[in-house]
């Protein structure tokens, strides 16, 4: 007699449970591959809008490390023992040889004591040529990009790429304030002909350039220019700063030197317990109101003036009119009633037609 193995009697559940076990694991897969994609869209959106990207290099350039060139190591290679670091913006326009680049870090070399500062100092690109122009120029270089927007063209005065470097430009400040980093600000087409730090305040956490200084430096009717401040990095300028960003929505069409002249009055200050100071224009003028005497003055800003040819023609008279200066013998520099020989292109007159949106601003 032959014995035969019965088959094996599955019962139904038994079954089902192999293609159950694949539906499971396959919808699991599933779920985890769309884990991985959103939380790499998530990253690349994060990243686009932190816009701190390094632009790509022609054929006939390598391109640089990045890890070099991210922010925090710029700042960190930069910065001076207290971490404070000089920093100024660069676009195309103001990029291309014997333009303003040129004429500004010229400045630190020949001023009184600013030579050294250029160790300090850190330019920040805001398109491809103006980064590669920076690296050609100087140690400190960062790029920054605003995505969609196109800065390598002259922003003029209160269009619409203007409003939106300027304001760029505060949303900057602030992240770099909230890296703990103390810092000076100063455009490009501000010359410096003295190491200002002598004359800042020391219990200041603010402190501001003017257009017109009416002799007070606490005096909140001073008419500041964004061009140069100095900030020390606490929760109060941090504050500040987030407050002066988010105002451009409530004034839309200004841009930030306007919206501080509005701001500067609002009790938040007070209360956040800033202390605002503004520089005088004996030691940090400009063309609007330029320093007296030449034997004090620190910085010398291109304001009042609309039109980059306008804008370069002063400055290189400025800039001869301090060579001028330095090569008098001292004793004719102490008894010197020699004064700048600008504005000439550049007036106040010539930002009459390009104002902010009200009269009353002005």
């Amino acid at each position: 007699m032959i014995l035969r193995r019965s088959p094996r009697l599955r019962s139904p559940s038994s079954s089902k449970a192999k293609p159950s076990l694949v539906n499971m694991l396959a919808k699991r897969t599933v779920l985890i591959i769309a884990f991985l994609f959103l939380s790499c869209l998530l990253l690349h959106r994060v990243a686009d809008s932190l816009l701190f990207h390094l632009p790509l290099f022609d054929n006939d350039h390598s391109l640089p490390d990045t890890e070099e060139y991210s922010l925090e190591n710029v700042l960190k290679d930069a910065a001076m023992q207290d971490r404070t670091v000089i920093l100024t913006t660069l676009n195309e326009a103001w990029a291309s040889p014997n333009s303003v680049i040129d004429l500004f870090l010229e400045s630190f070399r020949i001023g009184y004591g600013t030579r050294r500062l250029l160790n300090h100092l850190v330019i920040i690109a805001l398109d491809e040529k103006a980064f590669k122009r920076c690296l050609a120029l100087h140690t400190h270089c960062f790029a920054l990009v605003t995505e969609g927007v196109d800065f390598h063209t002259e922003a003029y005065f209160m269009t619409s790429a203007y409003l939106k470097m300027m304001w760029r430009r505060i949303d900057f400040l602030r992240a770099i304030l909230e890296m703990g980093y103390n810092f000076v600000f100063t455009d490009a087409d501000i010359m410096w002909f003295r190491d200002p730090f002598p004359r800042f305040y020391s219990d200041a956490d603010f402190e501001i350039a003017c257009d017109h200084f009416l002799g007070s430096s606490d005096d909140i009717e001073n008419r500041p220019n964004g061009g140069f401040n100095h900030v020390k990095s606490n929760n109060r300028s941090i504050e500040f700063y987030k407050f002066w960003y988010s105002s451009r929505e409530t004034y839309p069409g200004y841009h930030d030197q306007d919206v501080l002249n509005i701001i500067k009055f609002d009790p938040l200050i007070t209360d956040i317990g800033l202390n605002m100071r503004f520089l005088d224009t004996a030691f940090f003028g400009g063309l609007c109101e330029p320093s007296k005497d030449l034997n004090v003055v620190c910085t010398m800003h291109a304001n009042c003036c609309y039109g980059l040819d306008s804008k370069l023609h002063d400055l290189r008279i400025m800039l001869q009119d301090w060579k001028t200066f330095l090569s008098l013998p001292p004793t004719l520099k102490r008894v010197s009633v020699m004064s700048w020989n600008v504005p000439q292109n550049c007036s106040l007159q010539s930002l009459r037609h390009y104002g902010s949106p009200r009269n009353d601003l002005q």
